[in-house]
């Protein structure tokens, strides 16, 4: 519970709290996984549009290029004249004069037919093979708000455990704030050995000779870095003067 426990500013950013509408930062890190994942087919798309794209182009070029027709013409004539009123000839005429024949040949083709006939995808077909790899990127980002169900649904079939969990993570959380109060002073009293700056210790001097800089002067806390407001606290200690935010203090 809050009031049992308040979070500190490092430490909320380590939960995620369901009813909150914006996705949070352990939150974003899985989302951006999956995102990562989706770069592959991404790369595997555009190398197939691309590659569509080259295919129908240079079939398109031999389309245009490589189109022959050919005309073929031919005339053909047969005539056998036999002279004469004699038997002979007038038999020679019915059997040779069945010969004559006249052939006028004229023949029209191409390659048309053996020409490749591409066909270029239009910009509806483009953004139909694009959509499910949008629908997949929207997914990967919607995915999260069903995912806050789970700790719900895991603590109404298993209420106890969800209380194990609760407890287990309550004594996580204080011994992780004892480490970190330990740490932070450590590293407070590192800071404060060493020697201030050049500018630091201008600052310093002439807000001791002229107070009224001090408003001027914009200050943090020592801790969380958190601009400097009246409801911070001055360590009350005469020879330090570290600012705290109110959770830190």
């Amino acid at each position: 519970k809050r009031t049992l426990l308040p979070l500190l500013r490092d430490e909320i950013s380590s939960f995620v709290f369901p009813c909150h509408p914006a996705l949070q930062q352990p939150e974003l890190k899985h989302m951006v996984t999956e995102l990562l994942k989706c770069i592959p087919l991404l790369l595997f798309l555009i190398f197939v549009c691309v590659l569509d794209h080259f295919i129908f182009s240079v079939l398109n070029i031999i389309q245009r290029h490589s189109f022959v027709q050919y005309a073929y013409q031919t005339s053909h004539h047969i005539s056998v004249n036999v002279m004469g009123k004699s038997l002979m000839a007038k038999l020679l005429r019915s059997t040779i004069g069945a010969l004559n024949a006249s052939v006028d040949t004229q023949v029209d083709t191409s390659n048309y037919a053996c020409l490749p006939k591409a066909r270029g995808m239009t910009r509806e077909q483009y953004l139909n093979t694009c959509l499910p790899l949008v629908a997949l990127a929207l997914l990967c980002l919607a995915q999260v708000y069903p995912f806050r169900l789970r700790r719900v649904i895991a603590a109404f079939y298993f209420p106890k455990r969800e209380k194990t969990r609760v407890l287990f993570l309550y004594n996580k959380l204080l011994r992780q704030r004892k480490n970190f109060f330990q740490l932070q002073r450590r590293r407070i009293a590192r800071r404060a050995r060493q020697p201030p700056g050049l500018g630091s210790s201008l600052l310093e001097w002439c807000s001791q000779h002229w107070p009224w800089l001090r408003c001027c002067r914009r200050r943090s806390c020592t801790l969380c870095g958190t601009p400097g407001s009246p409801w911070h606290q001055v360590c009350p200690t005469p020879s330090c003067s570290a600012l705290y935010c109110d959770r830190c203090w």
